[in-house]
């Protein structure tokens, strides 16, 4: 972690810099004494501290006019000897205020904070991350497909569609209003654009639209048949190692 200490008592600066770096894997890697240096320093793309230590009365004013000239993501930990300045520090990415005299239990204790913050940070940006990915699938769903129709392609809505069968290497969508067209793409290609919500591959040759399905039989092995309207020509069966999966997903809402 690399820590940046704004503090313009040689004395203070130094011994905050001895306890920080007794702290696992933190590493001062500046310390500078006044605002102007330290907006110079913090508008340099290079410099990113994870963790700032920053005293409030510097020699040239009050350390908050460095939020207002550059603009600074770290977490800062203020360390002063007046106590009035609290809720100023806080809406100044403070996430701790330590009075002087600098204790090493404090800064152990401020250490705790800053990381219980970056595991609960963390934690979300993976919910985050989750969200988009989601988001990002949902945008990949398409809303038809392409079908030959007589000598042209037409689009095909895929709310139209009951089942996707493969028959002699040909895949064909089969529709609620009982037509059959050949679609000349890859099963797996079809199922990559779309809604797995709507749509379930219950074996090799076959993807199911989930409201066709009329009624799911017992069949022999731990396997099952699904009647769909309309009705298939062939027996829809669910792979042995599928069927789990396959009514679990029947019964999502």
């Amino acid at each position: 972690m690399k820590v940046l200490i704004i503090e313009d008592e040689p004395q203070t600066a130094k011994l905050l810099k001895e306890i920080i770096e007794l702290q696992p894997r933190a590493e001062v890697v500046k310390i500078i004494e006044s605002i102007d240096e330290s907006v110079r320093y913090l508008t340099a793309k290079a410099n990113h501290p994870d963790l700032i230590f920053m005293d409030i009365q510097l020699t040239d004013g009050l350390s908050f006019e460095i939020f207002s000239r550059v603009e600074i993501n770290s977490p800062v930990i203020f360390c002063t000897t007046y106590d009035q300045y609290s809720l100023q520090a806080f809406k100044a990415n403070g996430i701790e205020y330590i009075l002087k005299p600098v204790r090493e239990e404090d800064i152990r204790k401020a250490f705790e904070k800053v990381e219980r913050l970056r595991l609960a940070f963390n934690t979300d940006n993976e919910i985050i991350s989750a969200l988009k990915k989601t988001f990002a699938e949902k945008n990949k769903v398409k809303s038809s497909i392409l079908i030959q129709h007589r000598e042209s392609y037409i689009p095909l809505a895929i709310t139209n569609i009951a089942f996707c069968l493969l028959e002699n290497e040909i895949v064909y969508a089969f529709t609620f209003d009982h037509q059959k067209y050949p679609v000349f793409k890859t099963l797996e290609e079809i199922e990559s654009g779309l809604d797995p919500d709507l749509f379930f591959r219950i074996n090799r040759q076959t993807l199911l639209n989930r409201t066709s399905i009329k009624e799911i039989t017992p069949w022999f092995n731990r396997k099952v048949i699904v009647k769909t309207n309309p009705e298939a020509n062939e027996k829809l069966i669910v792979s042995r190692l599928k069927v789990s999966e396959f009514m679990n997903w029947v019964e999502k809402p």
